[in-house]
Formats: C-alpha cells, structure tokens, sequence
C-alpha cells in the first residue's frame, strides 16, 4: 500500500454557497469527482490516496472533502441539519464552482449516497456514476455498524471502525490509525461528526426511498466488497435492481474500502468503465 503523503498533493480551496471547501487533484482530461465515505477522520485525501495516481493517468482527478470533514466549512449545527441532501446540495453546488459541464462521480458509503443524490437531484451535472459499498438503501443498522456509530475518538476505536471495514487479512497500519484518528479529534471535525451521526441515527440509517434510487438515468457501476460487512452483497443486487442502466464489479476478500484494499483491481475495473461505456 502506498504511504500516507499528503504532501504530494495541493490542498487547494473553493467557495461553494459560502462553505469553504476543500480539494486536491492530478492529472488531466474528463473530470473525475472523488467522494469519501463517513466515517470518524475521513477526508478526500485518506480514502483515496492509493486510487489518485491510478485515476489521473485517464483523468483530472479531484478527491473532494464534504461538508464537515476534513478541511472543508463545519458549518454550526444550529445552523445546519447535516442531512443527506446539504451533502449532495453541496457536491452539486462543488461541480458548478469548479466550472465543470457535467463530472463523473465516484462514491464510497455515505459519498456514494451523496454521489447519488447528485444524479438524481442534478442529472445534468452528473456523467456517470460509480457506487462503491454504498449507503442509500434502507437496510438494519448491524453490530457492524456500531464502531462507526459510536465512535469514541480513542486510537482503539479507531482500530475497531477500520477492522470493520477491511477485510480480514488487511494490515491496518500504525500511519493509517495515526492519520484517520489526527483527524478525527480536530475540535471543529468532532462537532460536525457528531452531528452527522446523530442525523444518521434519528433516520434509523443513511437510506432514501427506493423510488428515489430509481430515478438514476445514468450509466452506474455498481461495486461491492463480496465480504462487506458494512453494506452487504444484497444491497449491491438491489441497486443493480432499481437502477436502469447499471453494471456490477464483486470484488473478492474484500470488505467496505476495495479503493484502499485493492485499489489496483478496483481502479482498473472503474477506469475500463467510464472509458469504454
């Protein structure tokens, strides 16, 4: 696995509505929307730093920071609800600043729901969409689930939430614990985290209606861990299912994160896609 160098990436910054917003990218050509997922010291550059130099041989690659990770604006809670459409309102509103026509758009669990509300709510900005792992269906929030939810901001946590996200042969590093939890305690990231769980737990869970889901029109690649614990295979079938036009990639020993567990074989399998389709 690739080191953990954030160095070797700008962090460059865009008003989007006001929220001062994140962003590092590499190469160039049809732009390439990176979205992480939700969980405690996620950011743009932590999901996706072993998929960045793969994604930038084919395309300008941009690994966004949500609202309320990273570096990006954590508005106030009184002010904001941190409900799934504020994510997607905000990538939608991220795509227009960038002065882009329309991006391609590849989502992991709460970035691939977010991914979607975009497709759904700005079918015009989105080319094609990727979903990998992806949160979005109304599904039981498991044991699984509860290193996520409950994250306690202890390095043990952290270990907890990202054993339950790889599979069981992945080496979770010391650099990786180290980085992911860094971020996770940052005061203003505490508040926003906190309050975007909170949202998760009053919905009963990070899902939209199945008639929503069945609104997306554009190509869709469906991705899934076979061993996922977070979003199981089901929903994987389910979404292929709902969405007219949309292809499956099941990725073998493989739990919630394939662009960190396999970024190669996951890479490849997006960049065919969006390449020849």
């Amino acid at each position: 696995m690739n080191a953990i160098n954030e160095a070797k990436y700008e962090k460059k910054f865009i008003d989007v509505g006001g929220v001062k917003t994140c962003y590092i990218e590499a190469g160039e050509g049809e732009p390439l929307i990176l979205i992480h997922g939700g969980g405690a010291g996620a950011n743009g550059y932590g999901n996706w730093f072993t998929c960045m130099p793969l994604f930038s041989k084919n395309f300008r690659t941009i690994a966004i920071d949500m609202l309320g990770f990273g570096l990006t604006d954590s508005p106030d809670p009184a002010d904001c609800d941190y409900s799934q459409k504020v994510r997607y309102d905000h990538v939608a509103g991220f795509i227009k600043a960038m002065g882009f026509e329309k991006a391609n758009q590849v989502g992991n669990s709460m970035g691939g729901a977010t991914a979607m509300g975009v497709a759904i709510e700005y079918p015009e900005l989105c080319d094609k969409l990727i979903l990998m792992g992806s949160a979005g269906l109304n599904t039981e929030i498991t044991d699984a689930l509860k290193p996520v939810l409950g994250y306690d901001y202890t390095k043990e946590g952290m270990i907890k939430l990202i054993d339950v996200l790889t599979n069981d042969s992945f080496e979770i590093t010391q650099e990786m614990i180290d980085y992911r939890h860094t971020n996770s305690i940052d005061p203003t990231n505490k508040i926003s985290y906190g309050a975007t769980m909170q949202w998760v737990k009053s919905q009963g869970g990070l899902f939209y209606e199945e008639d929503f889901i069945a609104r997306v029109t554009q190509k869709t690649l469906v991705v899934n861990g076979k061993d996922d614990q977070v979003v199981p295979l089901t929903s994987a079938h389910r979404f292929l299912e709902l969405i007219d036009n949309s292809w499956g990639y099941i990725v073998p020993h493989c739990g919630h994160w394939a662009m960190i567990e396999y970024p190669e074989d996951f890479a490849g399998a997006v960049s065919a896609f969006l390449l020849t389709h």
